[in-house]
Order: C-alpha cells, then sequence, then structure tokens
C-alpha cells in the first residue's frame, strides 16, 4: 500500500458480561481493529479516486485477519460486524468512502462469504474523534439481536492528512436481547438481501 503509508494499527476487545440483568451463559465479544494511515488525497481534489481502493484491499484482509485472531481464531463463531473511517481534516468525505469495497469485503471473504451487507459509517474529524460503527449480522440485515455499535477511535489521530480505517466483528447477539425479529437460527438463504 505505498499510497496508504500506515502510521498506527490498534485492536480493542470487549468482553460483555451482562447489562445489567443476568449475567450471560457466553460472554459477548466485540473487536475493533483500525489503522491510521497517510491520506494521498488531503488538501486537494481529486476526481478519480475508485481505483484506490485496490489499493486498499491488502489492508482490509489484515485487520480481517488480526480481528478473527482476536475473537478466538474460528471465523465461524463470528456473527456480526461493520465498518468505518475517519477522515482527517484535510480530507473530503468521499475519502471515507473508499473503504467501502477493501473493508467489507475483507470482512465477507474471511467469514466465508457472509450474505449481509456490511453496515458503514463514516465522518471527517479532528485528533481524537470517535466514530460509532454500526453492526449488523453477517447474514441476514433483519436479525434485531445484532443490531449494535462499538464507539472506536484512536487517542492521536486522525492528523489532518490522515484516514482512521475501521473494521468491527462480534460474537453473539446483544446480552439481553429481547426485541423480536427474524432470529439468526431462522436465517434463509437471501434474507441478507432484504
Amino acid at each position: 500500500m505505498p499510497d496508504f503509508p500506515i502510521r498506527k494499527i490498534a485492536v480493542t476487545i470487549e468482553e460483555i458480561l451482562h447489562d445489567g440483568g443476568p449475567p450471560a451463559h457466553i460472554p459477548r465479544r466485540r473487536a475493533a481493529a483500525l489503522a491510521v494511515v497517510k491520506n494521498p488525497f488531503a488538501d486537494r481534489y481529486v476526481e478519480e479516486l475508485e481505483s484506490a481502493m485496490e489499493d486498499l484491499k491488502p489492508l482490509g484482509l489484515m485487520l480481517s485477519d488480526r480481528l478473527i485472531a482476536a475473537l478466538g481464531g474460528d471465523a465461524k463463531a463470528i456473527d456480526g460486524y461493520g465498518k468505518g473511517a475517519i477522515v482527517g481534516s484535510a480530507g473530503e468525505l468521499e475519502h471515507g468512502a473508499l473503504w467501502h469495497v477493501p473493508g467489507g469485503y475483507a470482512m465477507r471473504e474471511r467469514l466465508g462469504e457472509a450474505k449481509a451487507i456490511v453496515p458503514s459509517a463514516k465522518k471527517l474529524g479532528a485528533f481524537g474523534a470517535r466514530l460509532d460503527v454500526p453492526i449488523g449480522h453477517v447474514n441476514a440485515a433483519y436479525v434485531r439481536s445484532h443490531f449494535d455499535a462499538m464507539e472506536v477511535g484512536v487517542p492521536d489521530g486522525p492528523r489532518p492528512d490522515e484516514i482512521v480505517f475501521a473494521l468491527v466483528m462480534t460474537s453473539g447477539p446483544r446480552i439481553h436481547d429481547r426485541m423480536g425479529g427474524l432470529k439468526a437460527s431462522d436465517i434463509k438463504a437471501w434474507d441478507g438481501l432484504r
């Protein structure tokens, strides 16, 4: 990734034992992997950006691999995901959109061709900005038990000419989910695409 040199990588893991109710039989785990990279498009308008997504594909795969390892190494145990980007102040929101393909498809590939769209958020942010990355079930958009968000960020970024790219993966539903809807055990082939 010569155009997007990495300054820093951070991996955060959470284990949620309860959320005010009874302790869960199996704790929910959430993890985020973030990369702080140089933004080659900072301080200038560039008409053609789409080809740069190809340059970011190795980063998406690397962060996906780190998340799977952080969550125990079993890709089959991961059932939620999301992605996001925080663009430094010298960039534009469209630079965060570069993460759609390399971030989303990397997770889908590593998790065995997950079917559901990968929820996404992006924003422009100053030094220390935080982002709530939306989370959904990997195989069906309507599994309410997996609707969630994880706040991510790094204390020393993004600098004005940087982008923080983030991936999030989870194992298990919200600890005390009880809002009904499609159950993960009832997903059919195309539920992820409705």
